[in-house]
């Protein structure tokens, strides 16, 4: 039951109406009338009281102590044989000689409702890479553009930015495989000339980290499906690969990093604008991959996993 603690009648407000009746001295009336209820409700919980004491004023489940009516196992098991077999519930309801409503209580009840449900779970498939760059995950998020702290901070979606020209802006990121160290920055859309001068300046930004990248994955957008962009990549002699079409998990790394981005930066405190949001993008990515423990490095930094030389950590971090 789903009620406030101090509400009358839960177990607090029946304790207290049984200690009127029990110790105070009043009738299963003048009770019932005190405490809005019925002389009937109240003989009960004094009932239960005196018989199991303050446990005995607890809600119970409504479930009966059994079920005459529930159909017998022996059918339920044939249910399940035939739904094993691929049959629709409205073949097996035929088969039976029961309602479908039955057949589909049965099959809810055992977790067979979908089809889905008789095939294995696929198991997860992990990986990682060996060395820094041998693949460098790429994605795009879009946000919205605001000039008024939005809906996700305050709750409240009657002041949503709605004036002409707020549109939106494109998250655009880069991840290391192996090490996780990460490069991101906002740009207008998500084009082919924004996904280029983002690679080139992803490169950039890995290449002074001392990594040299050998594969690009991104998915199968119509920017990184251009032929300029598959040029690009031929000249720089990096191999470029591809998620399988609408399986976001073969790009896994970038959209968890996505939903880190999104929880610890974006969403992370009441912006005034966007502007303000993304002049934050830089300062928290250098957090991320300097100081921000990684549940996946054993709680190491990413940029930990460079083999950098201490000189080298310090002019990059300066």
């Amino acid at each position: 039951m789903d009620t406030h603690k101090n509400a009358r009648l839960t177990p607090k407000g029946r304790e207290v109406m049984v200690g009127a009746v029990v110790d105070g001295g009043l009738t299963n009336a003048e009770a019932a009338r005190r405490y809005n209820t019925t002389p009937k409700t109240v003989a009960k919980w004094v009932g239960r009281f005196r018989a199991e004491g303050v446990d005995g004023l607890r809600d119970r489940s409504s479930r009966p102590l059994s079920s005459p009516g529930q159909t017998a196992p022996a059918t339920c098991a044939a249910v399940e044989a035939l739904r094993r077999q691929r049959c629709t519930g409205k073949q097996i309801a035929a088969e039976l000689g029961l309602s479908p409503a039955t057949v589909s209580r049965i099959l809810r009840r055992r977790g067979l409702n979908k089809l889905s449900a008789l095939e294995p779970a696929e198991p997860v498939r992990r990986y990682e890479r060996q060395h820094p760059g041998e693949i460098i995950h790429i994605d795009i998020k879009k946000l919205g553009r605001f000039n008024t702290v939005g809906h996700r901070i305050t709750g409240d979606r009657s002041g949503q930015s709605n004036s002409r020209g707020v549109g939106w802006e494109c998250l655009h990121l880069a991840i290391d495989d192996h090490s996780r160290v990460a490069y991101s920055e906002i740009l207008p859309d998500e084009k082919r000339p924004s996904c280029l001068r983002f690679l080139f300046n992803a490169l950039r930004f890995f290449r002074a980290h001392g990594v040299k990248v050998q594969r690009v994955m991104t998915d199968n957008g119509a920017s990184f499906r251009s032929f300029r962009y598959a040029r690009a990549l031929r000249l720089l002699e990096i191999k470029h690969l591809r998620t399988k079409p609408y399986t976001p998990k073969t790009n896994g790394k970038a959209e968890r990093f996505v939903q880190t981005s999104l929880r610890e930066w974006a969403y992370a405190k009441a912006y005034l604008h966007s502007d303000q949001r993304a002049a934050e993008l830089p300062i928290w990515l250098h957090r991320y991959n300097w100081h921000r423990p990684h549940g996946s490095l054993q709680a190491k930094t990413p940029i930990s996993r460079l083999g950098l030389t201490e000189d080298n950590l310090l002019r990059l971090h300066s």
